[in-house]
């Protein structure tokens, strides 16, 4: 109970930041809803990696805190499990059912009946015959896309996993550096948004607002204070747990 009680706090402490954090996420979907599905990954590719360094950070250096001894490699197996494991569930796997619950990431008829009229567009009868292939691929397309859970960690391997050894390498040195949690909020809320967009097919009715509301809720609360309360004291055992207040 001396461990859970500051999960219990934390999730009543930032239920109400989270909540306004959803609603700034929602305003940057309806801000960047006609931007390209390229456009929004390379949005993604900035917030989501960003948020694992911060995740990093928090996770090691409470697990550093809060053990009376540490090794190097047990804090490189937390700092870079709690960080990779949680922000890719809070950015990437919850997002990911909640726009194949909201249904927003299938594409409509009319959506691949214009992508098709576009390519026949193209002209000329040597451009036709290629057409017929080009319209099974664009419904390929449409179904790769429908399915396509992005992970960063395996998809951008090359800056994901360098950001969570960053973040570990500043809680080692600098264990009580001071980083605001509504940030931690922010970024993976953010970083969430963009996952959605990138799925997203469909016009934003404001039932569809609603869910996605909920959806970016859920999937940063959660998330994020178990990736700074629970995950570390997962690996701290009672004989070698050392108290602190935590903010």
């Amino acid at each position: 109970m001396n461990k859970l009680s500051p999960l219990i706090h934390e999730l009543k402490d930032h239920a109400p930041f989270t909540l306004f954090g959803a609603a700034t996420g929602i305003a940057c979907m309806l801000i960047f809803k006609n931007v390209s599905n390229e456009a929004n990954l390379k949005l993604f590719q900035v917030f989501h990696p960003a948020h694992v360094v911060l995740s990093a950070m928090v996770t090691s250096a409470l697990y550093k805190m809060y053990m009376k001894k540490t090794s190097i490699i047990m804090l490189l197996i937390v700092g870079y499990f709690g960080s990779i494991g949680i922000a890719t569930l809070s950015d990437s796997i919850l997002p990911f059912f909640g726009e194949s619950l909201l249904g927003v990431a299938i594409p409509t008829h009319g959506d691949i009946h214009e992508s098709e009229e576009q390519h026949e567009l193209l002209g000329t009868e040597e451009a036709n015959e290629p057409n017929n292939n080009e319209s099974t691929s664009i419904h390929e397309e449409h179904e790769e896309h429908k399915i396509h859970l992005h992970l960063g960690f395996i998809e951008e391997w090359y800056i994901v996993n360098p950001a969570a050894f960053l973040g570990i390498f500043i809680a080692y040195y600098f264990p009580r550096t001071k980083f605001p949690h509504a940030a931690h909020v922010l970024l993976s809320t953010w970083a969430s948004s963009f996952h959605v967009l990138m799925n997203t097919h469909r016009d934003f009715s404001p039932t569809i607002l609603l869910g996605m509301v909920f959806v970016l809720f859920i999937s940063v609360w959660l998330p994020c204070c178990i990736s700074d309360i629970v995950f570390p004291m997962l690996f701290v055992k009672d004989g070698e747990y050392k108290p602190h207040h935590h903010h």
